[in-house]
């Protein structure tokens, strides 16, 4: 394992909630899933915002990209991000390496990691 990329102590889950019509957000997709030879420890999914309403809904997500970052069960990060790599990068380091933020305290954020682990994990 390269020494930079400590291994989680719980499964990692980064989710970038973007819309094909967003010129943004397709200059970043293969940004995005560059990462994850990165951090190969980690499930990296690319969803649709208007593909997968239902599953979003009812949250709404206005501005893109919007990261969703979970560690195990719990969301860590959901909200737009600047659509930078070493943005991202900085951001998947802190939650693997132990120093993150503790889990969102926001009922439909954590509704949504639900929605998303039972839809496109399971």
């Amino acid at each position: 394992m390269n020494p930079q990329t400590p291994a989680p102590c719980a499964p990692v889950l980064i989710v970038c909630l973007c819309a094909q019509w967003c010129g943004v957000c397709g200059e970043y997709r293969s940004r995005f899933e560059q990462m994850q030879s990165r951090f190969p420890q980690a499930r990296f999914l690319w969803i649709d915002v208007e593909d997968d309403a239902d599953l979003l809904h009812p949250l709404d997500v206005e501005n893109f990209p919007t990261l969703l970052l979970a560690v195990g069960n719990e969301a860590r990060f959901f909200g737009p991000v600047t659509p930078q790599l070493e943005m991202l990068e900085r951001l998947i380091r802190a939650q693997t390496q132990g120093t993150g933020a503790p889990a969102l305290a926001s009922r439909p954020v954590a509704d949504l990691l639900a929605r998303i682990r039972a839809a496109k994990l399971d």
